[in-house]
Parts: structure tokens; C-alpha cells; sequence
């Protein structure tokens, strides 16, 4: 059973998100040939003072802008 696991800020809407898993299960069907209801997609949203690139938080940065 393959899973897909996204990892991205908040800010998306629920039906953004919809999409999104939609779209991706039916890439992975696409590509594999596998049936939809064997492919789980996860979405975590990870807070951007939890996040960081180059040693700075998505916070930080987006605070310097």
C-alpha cells in the first residue's frame, strides 16, 4: 500500500488540499497502475517557526522581507 506524505506550511484551504491529495492519487494510479483506493496520501502542516533553511526559520524569513 503505497503512502504519500506531504509536509508544507498552513495556509492551504480544505478544498486546496482536496485537490492536492486528488491529484496526486491520481498521478500515482497514472503512473503505477495501481487502484486508487490502495494509495494513502498524508498532509502535515508544519508551522514556519518549525521549519527552517540556511539555519533560519520560514518565520524569520519571511519577517527580513
Amino acid at each position: 500500500m503505497p503512502l504519500i506524505h506531504v509536509q508544507q506550511t498552513p495556509g492551504k484551504t480544505a478544498e486546496q488540499k482536496a485537490e492536492l491529495v486528488r491529484e496526486l492519487t491520481d498521478a500515482y494510479v497514472k503512473a503505477t497502475g495501481s487502484k486508487p483506493e490502495s494509495v494513502w496520501v498524508t498532509v502535515q502542516e508544519i508551522a514556519t517557526d518549525s521549519w527552517s533553511i540556511a539555519g533560519d526559520t520560514l518565520a524569520a524569513r519571511a519577517a527580513k522581507r
